[in-house]
């Protein structure tokens, strides 16, 4: 899944939206007839984000306030260097989108949303672990979890090409409309399958690049081996057991992937896929979509599904956005009336609609929207990514390392780089002497 979005293009899939569930009520304060400004991400689908508009303006009229919207690219960063730049200033939007570890590396410029947030999980179920994890600090809740933008990345395979060289049929693996039947999908067999499909002439797209795609699939691989550079109590665990297992798995795999992989961006993984070149690939459904529109005859042949098991389980990598108020805001109380408004039910599945099955909202209640059971071709190709049966753990890489650590843990793509130094023959003791003068920087910062 490409950050740099406008690389991105393809017609949002439409589907019928259920009756609009009861909303939560909300006792009109002062900001009756107030203002509000609201930065939003812009999102990459076409009309996504005129729903959006759509919905903040249902609110705005019904509360009678003034609302003003910009969506902001993620492009170069504008997205994130508007965050700064208003934290900074103490002064800018209402509410602004916050992308991944935003809320924590800002967080004493937010407003803390726990009273909003225990509604909001009383009627749409409990969050992820990723989401609590990059979500609270210190038992505050920094930001609504968004439903625009957020998503995971889990296998996205070649039927036929899976079928014809690994002998796995991924449809029965995970069919449409009912529970997983993948006791056997291992990290062996994911990498007995790596090398059957290269020794076809279609390998693996899985990069060791230094941007997010590469390092979320790093992230599900090490923390299926129960690998972590650093723990929850912000202590080094390096040089572990574990750590050496999943560099080992690393190596191996590596020699099946495209020679190049070490120099793929975010954009590499989904040219891959859609020209045909590889059988499997880790990503949203943007590239599945793009296929719809430009390669119809690889998007018939794509299914969405769950990632292989390690020995220490089956994790797959979340991104979560989050909607934050920031702490300097002049009308909190309309801030928050909104955002209870884009979080119930009958808001979230015209967002998921608008978005073709992209955004994945973050709650246990709302897995089961008709748009991922519906999209086609093949029909139900994205029915396992909503995780309906809580099949896998949603993780962010880096994690359980204390959010600002992990930060620059993964920005600074640490366990890629392991996974090439080792490949490449350094010595297992040096890679990791290496890794853990890194880690103990990021500690210092």
């Amino acid at each position: 899944m490409s950050r740099k979005l406008s690389r991105r293009q393809f017609v949002a899939a439409t589907a019928t939206t259920s009756a609009a569930l009861v909303t939560a009520p909300y006792v009109r304060g002062a900001y009756a007839a107030g203002k509000l400004t609201i930065g939003f991400w812009d999102h990459w689908v076409p009309g996504a984000n005129k729903t959006s508009t759509d919905l903040v303006n249902e609110w705005a009229e019904k509360e009678k306030v003034e609302v003003q919207i910009d969506y902001i690219t993620s492009q170069g960063n504008k997205l994130l260097l508007t965050n700064e730049a208003e934290a900074q200033a103490k002064t800018g939007h209402d509410i602004l989108a916050k992308g991944v570890w935003q809320p924590h590396a800002l967080a004493e410029s937010l407003e803390p949303v726990n009273d909003i947030m225990e509604s909001i999980l009383k009627q749409n179920g409990e969050v992820n672990a990723t989401v609590r994890y990059l979500g609270q600090a210190n038992g505050r809740w920094l930001g609504v979890p968004a439903c625009s933008g957020s998503q995971f990345q889990p296998p996205c395979s070649r039927i036929d090409l899976m079928k014809k060289y690994a002998n796995i049929d991924v449809q029965a693996m995970y069919p449409a409309g009912s529970p997983p039947k993948a006791d056997n999908w291992t990290m062996d067999t994911f990498l007995k399958a790596a090398e059957a499909c290269h020794k076809g002439g279609f390998p693996f797209g899985i990069g060791l690049g230094e941007t997010n795609d590469s390092v979320c699939s790093a992230g599900a691989i090490f923390q299926s081996f129960g690998a972590h550079l650093v723990d929850a109590g912000g202590n080094l665990t390096v040089k572990t057991d574990e750590v050496r297992q999943a560099l080992e798995f690393y190596k191996k795999l590596i020699a099946f992937l495209p020679p190049d992989v070490a120099a793929w961006d975010d954009a590499s993984n989904n040219k891959w896929l859609i020209a045909g070149r590889g059988a499997l690939i880790m990503n949203p459904p943007s590239a599945w979509a793009v296929a719809k529109r430009d390669a119809p005859q690889v998007a018939e042949q794509l299914w969405t599904h769950g990632f292989a098991a390690g020995p220490k389980g089956r994790f797959a990598p979340y991104l979560p956005v989050f909607w934050t108020i920031w702490a300097f805001s002049k009308n909190k109380e309309a801030a928050k009336s909104l955002l209870l408004h884009l979080s119930q039910p009958s808001s979230i599945e015209k967002l998921v609609v608008a978005s073709g099955g992209f955004d994945l909202p973050a709650y246990e209640k709302l897995t089961t929207l008709q748009v991922w059971a519906e999209a086609e071709p093949p029909k139900g190709t994205l029915y396992h990514y909503a995780n309906p049966y809580n099949h896998q753990q949603l993780s962010i890489a880096a994690s359980p390392a204390p959010p600002k650590i992990a930060q620059q843990i993964y920005t600074q793509a640490t366990m890629t780089k392991m996974a090439l130094r080792y490949a490449q023959g350094e010595p297992m003791e040096k890679t990791l002497a290496w890794a853990e003068g890194e880690c103990e920087g990021f500690m210092r910062s």
